[in-house]
């Protein structure tokens, strides 16, 4: 499994920006691959968000984001907000004696 994170600084109306992204979410979840999604936006009222995105594997998630369909819809998102994409791995957790660097309490 891999987690594509994209965050977002919107620079036009949030409102046409969050429509825009439900499109090309829509579309996502529908393609072979997609495990899920979730949005979070920066608290504080900024307009910074972040979209996380599940997806079984960087292949699946190539190919979405390479067909003629995506690239017509993320059109309306970047007229929008500037996108920082990227894709991530999940680290497996470590037992506690294994540990490099101590884990500071509150975390």
């Amino acid at each position: 499994m891999v987690t594509f994170v994209n965050k977002l600084t919107v620079h036009g109306d949030v409102e046409e920006f969050l429509a825009a992204k439900d499109r090309v979410t829509a579309y996502m979840s529908a393609q072979p691959g997609y495990l899920g999604h979730r949005t979070l936006r920066l608290a504080g009222g900024e307009p910074v968000f972040l979209e996380l995105a599940d997806w079984q594997d960087a292949a699946a998630h190539r190919a979405a984001v390479t067909s003629p369909a995506f690239g017509a819809l993320v059109g309306g998102l970047k007229q929008l907000a500037t996108p920082e994409p990227a894709l991530y791995e999940t680290v497996p957790e470590r037992s506690a004696g294994t540990a490099d660097v101590p884990i500071a309490s509150g975390l």
